[in-house]
């Protein structure tokens, strides 16, 4: 049946393919007695050859993608699956009590998990109830005929459904196959519509109800310029789809033709665009957008990435394969920000019921719980310096004691490095990123302690309007273009310019084709954004006059009250 479903078009493109539900299955069963506890015995084992026989492609799958270390997590379930003792207790149980397979396993896995997860004291014992957990829901899953989503294992084109996608789901997604995702919940700003820019796969998030109107291998029709789903389109439909594909291709090739050249506005004004990144993959993004600098790499990815603490060796190469790649163009690193929604499993932190507002990114960076992480990157960050043009940014700063405080850390590890001889660049900038109002309004003090300012509008958004980005429900009240979002933002910029420094964003409201103008107007100097909005922003940015734009800015700064205002006011000045 032929169903349209509406959502919010988080990243540009088309495409039309069948769908993968990357959705938990249902797992329930009834425990039964049976005569024939040697049939039993036979579907247990064709659930453990199936199961190792998977398990052994993700392996090695992983090894591929993500390295050897990362694929040995892989090789503790293989040795669940093949231990005697374990599966001799499952027969053995499925023959004396004459119960089904599943009731069997079932039984004796939460014996094993509920032994090794009383050794608290015991990390080792405690990863080894994780692996048991994990290796028995795959086994019930094949006795059960149910399949278990495992997106890195997707050959095939496809078209993801899920309720929600974290980053680390996003980061497994091979764009080969993954032609597009669609998704329940989420905002133009959840982490993983960042990503899919990034990634260049089309997206549309917030449809509120796609899990629940889709079956694998249902025909989606994903149009994520505008927000539309189709499910089971007619031959028509899928044709319109397909046009439109080749039509944005079409308007790609165009911006293409814009990749070398510089960012000036119809008069002569010369602005920097930069790209925002997660990884030293990226950096292929970067240049074949044509990106003068990099505004904003997000370095929770290497720890997100990572199954321990990454190294002061393994984060001084990440950095410095960035700072070498971007060839003495700027590049602007975020310290470690995670919390909110972005979690480690080797950081044990505190549950929260509000962690957007509470112990996060330079929080943790500041205390004692983050104090050797913090320092170890800083570490790593000075010495990759010498290889290029270093910006660090400190994210989620509320006041000038934690900016200070901060900047000391920094102070003393690079003094720890001259005195043990490394070398360290001597240009160095250190910068805050605004993203908490209070940051914003106190602007002109930081001003004149920073070297420059990147404003997070993702976060400030959110903050200022006291809606949670994530959440549909009240996503009216994110609004890029609201005049308090635009004071804030014209406040910061000005603070900065009065003690001669520089202003940048980071947010995506940099590479948001309604706010370019109004940020042009305002005197933003960098803007900063997914790399696939680079072109088309180059090209929307040739065709403004920074006089006509001033003037706009003034216009929606002084004469009006509200969003809708503001957006009808830009519409007359660039259309």
């Amino acid at each position: 049946m032929v169903e349209m479903l509406k959502g919010i078009a988080a990243s540009d493109g088309v495409a039309v393919a069948k769908a993968y539900l990357l959705v938990q299955p249902d797992l329930s069963f009834s425990k039964v007695s049976v005569e024939d506890t040697a049939a039993e015995e036979a579907r247990l084992d064709d659930a453990l050859a199936k199961s190792t026989a998977e398990l052994q492609q993700i392996r090695d799958k992983a090894a591929q993608t993500l390295g050897e270390a990362e694929a040995q997590v892989f090789d503790a379930h293989l040795m669940v699956l093949s231990d005697p003792e374990m599966i001799g207790q499952i027969k053995q149980n499925v023959t004396d009590n004459k119960v089904n397979a599943e009731a069997a396993l079932k039984e004796v896995t939460d014996m094993y998990i509920g032994m090794f997860e009383a050794m608290d004291d015991n990390a080792y014992m405690q990863e080894r109830a994780a692996d048991i957990k994990d290796v028995a829901k795959r086994i019930l899953a094949h006795l059960l005929n149910v399949t278990l989503p495992n997106p890195s294992m997707i050959n095939e084109e496809v078209v993801v459904v899920a309720h929600d996608l974290t980053p680390s789901d996003t980061a497994q997604l091979d764009r080969n196959f993954v032609k597009a995702f669609v998704t329940d919940i989420g905002g133009r700003t959840s982490h993983s519509a960042i990503m899919a820019r990034s990634l260049e796969i089309p997206a549309i998030v917030g449809t509120m109800e796609i899990t629940a109107k889709v079956k694998a291998g249902d025909i989606l029709a994903v149009n994520g310029i505008i927000g539309d789903v189709i499910v089971n389109p007619t031959d028509d439909q899928a044709a319109e789809f397909v046009e439109a594909g080749k039509a944005y291709a079409e308007q790609k090739a165009e911006w293409e033709k814009l990749k070398d050249a510089e960012t000036v506005t119809a008069d002569g004004k010369h602005f920097e665009l930069a790209a925002n990144i997660g990884t030293p993959k990226d950096l292929e993004g970067v240049h074949n957008n044509g990106a003068e600098a990099i505004g904003l790499y997000r370095t929770e990815f290497l720890y997100m990435d990572s199954p321990d603490f990454p190294t002061e060796e393994d984060q001084y190469k990440a950095y410095k394969a960035v700072l070498e790649g971007m060839a003495g163009k700027p590049v602007v690193v975020r310290t470690m920000d995670i919390g909110g929604d972005k979690e480690l499993p080797y950081l044990k932190l505190p549950h929260e019921m509000n962690p957007f507002l509470g112990y996060r990114a330079l929080r943790i960076s500041l205390s004692e719980l983050g104090d050797d992480m913090f320092r170890t990157q800083l570490r790593a960050l000075l010495r990759a310096s010498a290889h290029g043009n270093l910006r660090i940014m400190f994210p989620m700063v509320a006041t000038l004691k934690e900016f200070r405080t901060a900047k000391k850390m920094y102070e003393e590890e690079r003094q720890k490095l001259i005195d043990e001889g490394v070398e360290v660049s001597n240009e160095i900038q250190v910068g805050i990123m605004i993203e908490i109002p209070a940051a914003a309004v106190l602007a002109d003090k930081f001003a004149k302690e920073v070297d420059f300012f990147s404003i997070g509008t993702n976060d400030l958004i959110q903050y200022t309007m006291a809606a949670d980005r994530m959440n549909e429900r009240v996503s009216y009240l994110y609004q890029p273009y609201n005049p308090s979002i635009l004071r804030l933002i014209k406040n910061v910029i000005d603070s900065a310019h009065a003690e001669g420094k520089w202003a940048g964003m980071c947010g995506e409201m940099a590479g948001d084709q309604t706010a370019v103008p109004l940020l042009v107007g305002m005197g933003l100097d960098e803007f900063s954004m997914s790399a696939t909005s680079v072109l088309k922003t180059r090209s929307l940015m040739k065709r403004l006059s920074t006089t006509d734009m001033q003037e706009l800015a003034i216009r929606a700064l002084e004469d009006c009250d509200t969003m809708e205002e503001v957006v009808e006011l830009i519409e007359q000045y660039v259309n």
